[in-house]
Formats: structure tokens, C-alpha cells, sequence
């Protein structure tokens, strides 16, 4: 599983890229996370607000910090 956390390095960015990681841990769940700060490369996802998550190529989350748990149920197999 391939995770991407979209954002220029910005406090809440960064708190989404931790809440990201503790979810994944606490899942169980074997995963890659890649923090991408490259306006071009976040721009192709169609995004313009971040913090953004994207989910093996599927945005799950735009402007906003995701909760544990919603991180959690786009993880679960």
C-alpha cells in the first residue's frame, strides 16, 4: 500500500502526515508513506488545498486534517 501525504511542509500537513503513520501502525497494516511538497506533483492529483491524502492513487482526503479513524477504514483491505 502506497500512501502520499500532499503539502509544502506546513504544521498541519505535518500533523497529518503523524496521525497517517500512528493509523498505520495501530492497523497493522504494511505501508509505504511518502510526503510529497512539490506544488507541480500535488497539482496533478487535482489538488489546490492541503493538506491532502492519497490512497493508492485514490485522493481520500483534501484541506482538511483526516481523523485516526478515517485513516484507519481507507487502509482496511
Amino acid at each position: 500500500m502506497e500512501i502520499k501525504v500532499l503539502g509544502p511542509g506546513c504544521p498541519k500537513c505535518r500533523q497529518t502526515e503523524e496521525i497517517v503513520q500512528q493509523a498505520i501502525e495501530e492497523a497493522g497494516v504494511p505501508a509505504q508513506i511518502e510526503k510529497v511538497t512539490d506544488a507541480m506533483k500535488i497539482a496533478r492529483y487535482g489538488v489546490f488545498v492541503t493538506p491532502a491524502v492519497v490512497v493508492d492513487g485514490e485522493v481520500k482526503s483534501v484541506g482538511k486534517i483526516p481523523s485516526k479513524e478515517d485513516v484507519k477504514s481507507w487502509i482496511k483491505k
